[in-house]
């Protein structure tokens, strides 16, 4: 289930966000790429051990308006951050990438929506897995799950499984994956326009 979030900030969840952060790598970048915000500080042994877990921070000050809505993705905390242009907040868990190598950060936007997406392996993907499908078409089968929001990066994605086991680890090839409940409610309440960034 997903939590859905008023726009306060009580004292608590700020003495909590601010503790939380204390131990919290993050980098943002533009959309072409160059570094915009750098925060360098050490994780700390109580957050290494618990890393899976949704982190109490407010992430809303990385953007500078909500136009088009916004879309935050932790990928430490496997977390997707969504906020309306009304201000309204919601958190999913989520799958991210396998490994650094897989994983990209930074700025960019909803492209594209898609609802009972197609799905086409990447080159890459294809050498790692020589066996997988060149194609597979909407259904059960789809790793893509119900719906997709396409990124303005090639080959990203934000979209459903029908594997829930993926949600919550390290475990897709570069795209971010949510339950699919969870991403057809994202694909309803987001425009072709919405800003994202992956920290």
């Amino acid at each position: 289930m997903a939590k859905v979030f008023t726009n306060r900030l009580s004292r608590r969840s700020f003495l909590a966000g601010t503790a939380a952060s204390l131990g919290v790598p993050a980098i943002a970048q533009d959309l072409d790429g160059a570094t915009s915000i750098e925060i360098e500080q050490e994780i700390t042994s109580s957050v290494r051990r618990n890393i899976s877990s949704f982190r109490a921070l407010d992430w809303q000050p990385y953007f500078s308006n909500l136009n088009n809505g916004a879309i935050l993705v932790d990928i430490s905390s496997r977390a997707l951050h969504h906020w309306s242009e009304a201000g309204q907040y919601t958190l999913y868990p989520s799958s991210v990438p396998l490994s650094e190598e897989l994983t990209r950060r930074g700025r960019t936007k909803v492209v594209r929506k898609v609802e009972g997406p197609s799905w086409r392996p990447t080159p890459s993907m294809l050498k790692r897995n020589p066996d997988w499908p060149a194609f597979v078409g909407p259904g059960p089968d789809n790793p893509l799950g119900t719906h997709a929001l396409y990124l303005s990066w090639t080959y990203y994605r934000i979209h459903g499984t029908h594997d829930t086991r993926k949600i919550g680890r390290r475990s897709s090839n570069g795209c971010i994956g949510l339950y699919n409940q969870h991403i057809a409610e994202l694909f309803a309440n987001t425009k072709v326009g919405t800003q994202v960034l992956l920290i």
